[in-house]
């Protein structure tokens, strides 16, 4: 039997049906759904600990959420949810569909979610060669979803929340495919509803537009929270909100100050290169032009430190451009309108030894550009048409 999926093709055997819970068997292990044994609410609904009778310990998701969905429909998209795995990605293990009753088991990891660690005191201490192994994983976990798994998965909710730790602290993102069970419109109102508009990509909030590069706006986003040990947005001492994306920026354009200062002060230590790397690769997926933001592949690889890992920023494509292999010389695109922090065109980090906060010696990082292969210009034009862009915005430094 062969099932159409948003122009993919591909069998679904009897095999691949996902294991079907009863609500009596879940509600059961959950202690009816005891406060006690809940573990968090995200945006398709509550999640519960619990206990099969086989002794396995599970997280049992309640989807509040009305799917329009049958219920065949409704186990083949689970069994397409089931059957993408990745060591960073968390496992579901089952369903339940009883009338409305729309139930998720998935596999329990015993140290919760990120957001906790980071933010809520949750009593994990977070060093810097676990937070670095965190990026790597998001990074290798959503370019499985992007680019390896028959089927081509964007997450759209990317936030501390939605990454588990396991035993070793190694992290698994966690409710990817959900929003293939709602319409495009309830998974807007899902997206508002849980809060997450600090991790939106600026085309997807204004227009709709939904590609991959959401996912990795919102992973640089995940990772500038990790480096720092804040929030997206906090309020400082004046009641005035600050957002982590705009504050990393303008560190970065300080003449006085590191872009390094933003690293979290309860580190002991950490890798300067690293470091440094991490904040490169956060800019650059967080750039305004979706074009500019790198595949999840190529992040996994520059965050492994391949040789002369420095990058360039792709030329944005024009919407109007032939696409003709005929075509002469592309149609230069007009000037757009880029304001920090978005317009982290360029996301290199300017030469200077860099503070350490331990007895190691001090590195010196050095990054020069790199001519892009996907560059349609050459890397000189590139710089060229970027500064009179900046240029022409009037961009203006801001104090911290």
């Amino acid at each position: 039997m062969l099932r159409q999926h948003n122009s993919y093709t591909y069998p679904i055997d009897i095999s691949d049906r996902p294991h079907t819970f009863s609500y009596a068997e879940l509600r059961d292990a959950t202690g009816d759904f005891n406060a006690e044994n809940k573990l968090g609410e995200g945006g398709f609904g509550p999640v519960y600990k619990g206990k099969l009778p086989d002794g396995r310990t599970v997280a049992v998701k309640q989807l509040s959420v009305t799917s329009h969905q049958g219920k065949r429909q409704f186990l083949a998209e689970i069994s397409i949810i089931s059957a993408v795995q990745h060591r960073n990605l968390v496992k579901l293990l089952g369903c339940c569909f009883e009338k409305e009753k729309r139930l998720l088991v998935y596999e329990y990891l015993e140290n919760n979610s990120l957001d906790r660690a980071l933010f809520a005191g949750g009593g994990l201490q977070l060093d810097w060669a676990v937070r670095y192994e965190i990026c790597v994983g998001m990074a290798r976990g959503l370019a499985y979803l992007h680019e390896e798994s028959r089927l081509r998965i964007v997450h759209r909710d990317v936030k501390p929340s939605n990454v588990l730790l396991d035993g070793h602290l190694n992290p698994k993102i966690s409710d990817f495919g959900l929003a293939k069970l709602y319409d495009e419109k309830m998974t807007h109102i899902t997206t508002r509803i849980a809060g997450t508009i600090g991790y939106l990509a600026p085309e997807y909030a204004m227009t709709g537009h939904l590609t991959e590069k959401v996912d990795v706006f919102a992973f640089g986003v995940v990772v500038l929270e990790i480096l720092s040990g804040r929030p997206n947005a906090v309020l400082d001492e004046h009641g005035n909100r600050v957002y982590l994306l705009e504050w990393v920026w303008n560190l970065r354009e300080s003449e006085s100050e590191s872009v390094l200062d933003m690293m979290d002060p309860s580190l002991s230590w950490y890798n300067e290169e690293e470091a440094a790397r991490l904040v490169a690769v956060a800019l650059l997926c967080t750039q305004a032009p979706p074009v500019l933001r790198p595949a999840m592949s190529r992040v996994v690889a520059m965050l492994a430190g391949t040789p002369r890992w420095t990058m360039s920023p792709i030329s944005p494509a024009t919407s109007g451009h032939s696409s003709s292999a005929t075509s002469a010389t592309p149609t230069r695109p007009p000037p757009p309108v880029l304001r920090p922090p978005a317009a982290a065109a360029v996301v290199l980090l300017r030469s200077r030894r860099l503070r350490c906060r331990s007895p190691h010696p001090v590195a010196t990082l050095s990054c020069s550009p790199v001519h892009c292969s996907q560059t349609t210009q050459p890397n000189q034009q590139v710089r060229e048409s970027l500064e009179r862009e900046r240029g022409s915005t009037g961009i203006r430094k801001t104090e911290r």
